[in-house]
């Protein structure tokens, strides 16, 4: 009967340290929209029961998307310097993430940037969409032969 009780005090004793080492890695998607929020001064909407969208997502796309995270900033009135977002952005997001979007528009107020890290077989996007007075960031992961197939279906082909 001892050994029974212990099976579950191992268990945790294992699982807390791979649960807390797996947050600290994760990184990301919190700590940018952390702060983003911080910088700024505003406040991020997450999107609720975005967990069950993540699976819809995951289904619909036949896991093209999965691990899908989503916050929104309305009233976003803060000017913006494009190379302090982008480093604000890179440095919370860690290590093997690369940049490969940068767009600003002439003023400042429009801007976009896209980071990609590889996951395996699969691809990791980090979006930050700043337009107008609202910002929106979303993290996920993409199955890039599926993604490339989608993409294939609306490519212009020539005629003979």
């Amino acid at each position: 009967m001892r050994e029974l009780v212990l099976i579950p005090i191992c268990f945790l004793a294992l699982a807390v340290p791979v649960v807390v080492l797996a947050k600290g890695v994760s990184g990301g998607f919190d700590q940018v929209v952390n702060s983003i929020e911080t910088r700024y001064h505003v406040h991020a909407d997450r999107i609720p029961v975005l967990g069950f969208v993540s699976l819809v997502a995951q289904a619909s796309t036949h896991d093209g998307v999965r691990g899908l995270h989503v916050a929104e900033i309305e009233d976003f009135h803060a000017d913006v310097d494009g190379e302090e977002l982008n480093k604000l952005v890179a440095q919370q997001l860690g290590s093997g993430w690369e940049r490969v979007i940068r767009e600003t528009s002439r003023n400042g107020g429009d801007q976009t940037l896209i980071f990609m890290r590889p996951e395996g077989s699969r691809m990791g996007m980090f979006v930050i969409d700043l337009g107008g007075h609202e910002m929106d960031v979303v993290q996920m992961s993409v199955d890039p032969e599926h993604l490339s197939e989608r993409i294939g279906k609306y490519e212009h082909h020539e005629r003979d």
